[in-house]
């Protein structure tokens, strides 16, 4: 394993004050994990509340069609299922 130089060492030392390397490392991603996570959830909600429905339901619906597959809706419908795809990975991480 390559040497890990000393301006990483007081990176990761700042970021957290207790443990060895692999435990700081350890927290330094479950912290990321659930950054990332809590935005995407967020982005979830958003769109939740902005369709007034989930996901599932929106897709059921067929609402892309239903809004003659506007530049908006389609838009948002990528951005909505990229981020329920994520919230289900990262949960699997958490």
């Amino acid at each position: 394993m390559p040497a890990i130089g000393e301006d990483f060492n007081k990176v990761v030392d700042h970021l957290v004050k207790d443990g060895n390397l692999d435990a700081k490392l350890r927290k330094i991603l479950e912290n990321e994990i659930r950054r990332r996570l809590t935005e995407y959830l967020l982005i979830d909600k958003e769109f939740q509340n902005k369709y007034e429905m989930t996901l599932e339901v929106f897709e059921e619906k067929e609402m892309v069609k239903k809004k003659n597959y506007s530049f908006e809706v389609e838009n948002d419908y990528h951005d909505w299922d990229a981020a329920s795809d994520a919230i289900e990975t990262l949960q699997k991480l958490a």
